[in-house]
């Protein structure tokens, strides 16, 4: 990508940008770039991290092991559902990935975790979080029932308008009397460390692009 390229597009996307500067979208355009590989060669339409990439980047840089949760996480990024990740999606979700306020990342969780995009996350969502996300202990008991019994307690604390599955307004409610309950059903969310990590290896001097 020539200079005056990149200029325009890291214009474009630092307008609506809340939480980096335009240095760091630079830095984060490159290394889009950097890790969609030569694209010299394809039509701009394809441009983009498939999902595998984009779990990839998940689960060594951000240290995420959940299968479905990764999955979810990828449909939240990609807002227009077309099985890749461009660079303004990348840009865009990687603000509130990394630098959300609590509102944005209440709105992003809730996403992540409402399977079905229905609006609500049902029993059988939690049910299939939890059991995905719990540590596979072996014992007597039948497993599913703890799950179970998980559910039914989660929703006792969070299910304020008692209709047997968590809206928006239940799982914010929740959220802002305990932050804890904002990754209930999983990590979605990179954990400090690693959030620190990436944004120091990523957001260096970007003076030279040349090379792009």
């Amino acid at each position: 990508m020539n200079r005056k390229k990149l200029q325009k597009l890291t214009d474009n996307l630092t307008k609506n940008c809340k939480h980096f500067n335009r240095s760091e979208v630079t830095c984060l355009i490159k290394l889009f770039y950097n890790l969609v590989g030569d694209v010299a060669d394809r039509p701009v339409a394809v441009v983009g991290l498939d999902r595998n990439a984009f779990r990839n980047i998940l689960h060594v840089t951000f240290g995420m092991t959940d299968d479905m949760i990764m999955d979810r996480v990828f449909r939240t990024f990609d807002k227009d559902n077309d099985g890749c990740i461009n660079v303004s999606e990348w840009v865009n979700g990687l603000t509130v990935f990394l630098r959300g306020s609590l509102d944005e990342k209440m709105k992003y969780c809730f996403e992540v975790f409402d399977l079905n995009g229905d609006g609500f996350i049902s029993k059988e969502e939690m049910f299939h979080m939890l059991k995905n996300s719990l540590l596979k202990q072996p014992s007597e008991e039948d497993p599913d029932e703890g799950i179970k019994d998980l559910v039914e307690i989660t929703l006792k604390k969070m299910d304020y308008d008692h209709d047997g599955k968590l809206s928006f307004a239940d799982y914010e409610k929740a959220v802002r009397e305990e932050t804890l309950l904002l990754e209930a059903f999983g990590p979605c969310l990179p954990d400090p460390k690693s959030q620190m990590e990436f944004e120091s290896q990523v957001f260096k001097d970007p003076t030279d692009f040349s090379d792009m």
